[in-house]
């Protein structure tokens, strides 16, 4: 029996804070193709990683799913585009409402996934208890008579990063033979491209990354998905290399489309159209004026985040305007004029337009993690309070960690404004959120201190604890 050499696709699920970013960034580092090529990536929302194989190197393309209950739709999207999925459970804390969420959409997807038990560096780790909990949600582990595989991971250590993507090889290659596909996969039939993040850069236009599923993508290519269409100016890897072509497995973001093409599109040539294929994009309720409760200009980094936003709005949520990319003066205009809020999803909001904002008395706010916009729209629906425009404090680098009682002491540098104990913190690794958490521990060399100025170091504790690694940045707001 022969096996599909094609890259399998891979779609990481799981609970937002049991370490799937950093698991992520584990098995880019581990790739011989990041150490062959200087672990350059680009956030195109799909990474090409190599691992060595008895026959040779072997590629592997990871689908970087978000990572919070209320995506469901985005992570049905990263299920459906992958081949094998990777089921994230911390190993010490057990299964989660989003790992109930993310066991679901895999079954109804119906590809087979692997459990990785994350965090396994821990001391107060219990595989075996969180095995039990997964076979409550029948999901059987292979270890207990079941045909689910499982490892258990470190991030930080590196344990069984390899393993992983071997068995990531071994399970494709279990279930996706030529034998099964005969005739209906190959570099030579009729392109089908998945869309799974598109945004508008004022610099390059319309992009829109994709996984091909079939056939062969090749730049001067004429190509439409919906309403979207374009000539393949450029494909761009996630090293940032411009290839030539893209074939099956493999995931690229295309420069060419005249406009933005919904998330979840199927991108084919022209001429070779499937419109019935072609997922619509989620389109917000339009409501009377009797059923709106509050008005809103919504803008996300990105149309795939958009889409969630718009899929996950409370009933009496009227969206005045919603896009990606940058927040106006113009947009703030608007919403003083019908009386809206302004809310963003993972935007650098721009100084000039903060100060605006302030002067016109328009709220404007941005948020690092979906479900704390989407609660604070539903209180504000039930007559509470929308907490007031966050205020950024500062901002620091993490420059080491070290252990402290119970806790992770995390050294930091402030490199803007200043850090104080009992801020909020904003987690961030090349300008995308990690988590939240606040500083409950402030020092400045041994000494107690309320907080930390420019240019000083200090060690602060956080709690939550977060996933953080050297050289990340936390943002300190209100």
């Amino acid at each position: 029996m022969n096996h599909i050499t094609f890259a399998p696709v891979v779609s990481v699920l799981g609970h937002v804070d049991h370490g799937k970013t950093t698991l992520l960034d584990a098995i880019r580092k581990s790739s011989v193709a990041a150490r062959e090529h200087g672990g350059i990536t680009q956030k195109i929302g799909a990474s090409s990683v190599e691992i060595a194989t008895d026959s040779g190197k072997r590629k592997i393309t990871l689908v970087d799913t978000p990572g919070h209950a209320a995506f469901s739709a985005m992570r049905g999207r990263g299920a459906r585009v992958a081949d094998v999925g990777i089921l994230v459970v911390a190993a010490n804390d057990g299964i989660m409402p989003q790992t109930k969420e993310s066991i679901q959409i895999l079954k109804n997807a119906g590809i087979p996934f692997i459990v990785a038990f994350t965090k396994a560096d821990l001391p107060d780790i219990n595989t075996e208890k969180v095995k039990q909990q997964l076979l409550k949600e029948e999901v059987m582990i292979d270890s207990l008579g079941g045909d689910v595989p499982s490892l258990e991971v470190s991030a930080k250590t590196g344990k069984n990063i390899k393993e992983l993507l071997d068995l990531v090889a071994l399970v494709f290659d279990m279930h996706y033979t030529d034998e099964k596909m005969t005739g209906k996969v190959g570099e030579d039939q009729p392109l089908e491209a998945v869309v799974i993040e598109s945004k508008l850069d004022p610099k390059s236009g319309a992009k829109a990354t994709v996984v091909v599923k079939n056939g062969t993508l090749t730049v001067k290519d004429m190509v439409v998905v919906g309403s979207a269409k374009g000539k393949v100016r450029a494909l761009i890897s996630d090293t940032g290399a411009q290839l030539p072509k893209a074939t099956i497995g493999e995931g690229v973001e295309i420069l060419g489309f005249e406009t933005v093409p919904p998330v979840g599109g199927i991108v084919r040539k022209q001429g070779e159209e499937a419109g019935d294929l072609v997922a619509a994009p989620v389109v917000a309720k339009k409501l009377t004026d009797e059923e709106t409760v509050l008005s809103l200009i919504l803008v996300a980094d990105t149309q795939g985040s958009l889409e969630a936003l718009l899929h996950s709005l409370p009933e009496g949520i009227r969206v005045i305007l919603s896009k990606t990319g940058d927040v106006s003066e113009a947009d703030i205009i608007m919403a003083k004029q019908v009386g809206a809020f302004v809310l963003t999803f993972n935007i650098k909001l721009k100084p000039d337009v903060i100060k605006f904002a302030i002067q016109e008395k328009v709220l404007l706010k941005n948020y690092g993690i979906i479900y704390e916009l989407l609660d604070e729209l539903r209180d504000a629906k039930d007559g509470k309070v929308l907490s007031g425009m966050e205020q950024v404090y500062g901002g620091a680098q993490i420059l080491a960690s070290f252990p402290f009682e119970k806790s992770l002491v995390l050294g930091i540098r402030v490199v803007e404004g200043r850090i104080a104990k009992g801020d909020k913190i904003r987690l961030t690794r090349d300008d995308i959120v990690i988590g939240e958490s606040s500083i409950v521990s402030l020092r400045k060399g041994k000494e107690i201190a309320s907080k930390a100025e420019k240019n000083e170091e200090a060690g602060i504790i956080i709690s939550p604890q977060l996933d953080f690694l050297v050289g990340d940045v936390i943002i300190s707001h209100s």
